[in-house]
């Protein structure tokens, strides 16, 4: 009779998958770093109500809220190559299947993260920019020394659950052929046939950082609390 769960197995699957951690942490990185550039954009673009951009940017925002971390993720891999080799004679079917993701993930990333900013920056009332205006502040001075401060503070519970959403949704990765955790643990689940012991360690790592992610960004609202 073949044992339920292999003690051995799980212990010794530990190494293997860490090793690729860093494909995991990679994704997270940039997909924030960028995201958060991009969102700030497109924030500004819908608060602005910019003619045609704050349009594409709705469009762009109702899609990417709307429709599940897979889909778009596919749309990417597949629809790429498409267009770039129809408008522009492009061939990147050899591009490392990663900047799919890396791409996809910015994507969804500029769009989640826009409307927390958005909403927080039109939380700060638009008192205090009359005021900043009537000490002789720009309006770029303004927002980055008084708006953009406090919209900080209220944005950071919202960020903190994208965040952890956000690593948790880096597991689809390996459905394109990225070899992240998730892709080893695949691999190794099948190679050894001992799929569970590979995937309940998946299972507990991602509770792991998740509650650490969320115990972090706890104590770093609180600590920003102070003035609200």
């Amino acid at each position: 009779m073949v044992d339920l769960f292999d003690w051995d197995r799980f212990f010794t699957n530990i190494p293997q998958i860490v090793a690729y951690l860093p494909v995991t942490f990679k994704i997270v990185f940039y997909a924030t770093l960028f995201g958060v550039i991009l969102a700030l954009l497109v924030a500004v673009i819908r608060i602005k109500k910019i003619p045609i951009l704050h349009q594409v940017a709705g469009i762009y925002v109702s899609f990417m809220r709307g429709t599940p971390m897979l889909v778009q993720l596919l749309v990417v891999f597949y629809g790429i190559p498409i267009v770039m080799q129809q408008l522009f004679n492009i061939n990147v079917n050899r591009w490392d299947k990663i900047i799919f993701v890396y791409i996809t993930y910015i994507l969804n990333q500029g769009a989640f993260l826009s409307e927390i900013f958005r909403c927080s920056i039109l939380a700060i009332p638009t008192g205090q920019l009359e005021a900043a205006y009537s000490v002789g502040l720009t309006q770029f001075q303004a927002f980055r020394r008084i708006i953009l401060p406090q919209a900080v503070r209220v944005a950071v519970p919202s960020f903190g659950s994208d965040f952890i959403g956000l690593f948790q949704n880096t597991s689809l990765a390996f459905l394109i052929g990225v070899v992240d955790i998730m892709g080893r643990a695949k691999t190794i689940g099948t190679a050894t046939k001992h799929v569970l012991e590979a995937y309940v360690f998946i299972a507990i790592f991602f509770i792991i950082i998740s509650l650490l992610v969320k115990g972090a960004f706890y104590l770093l609202d609180k600590k920003l609390a102070y003035g609200r």
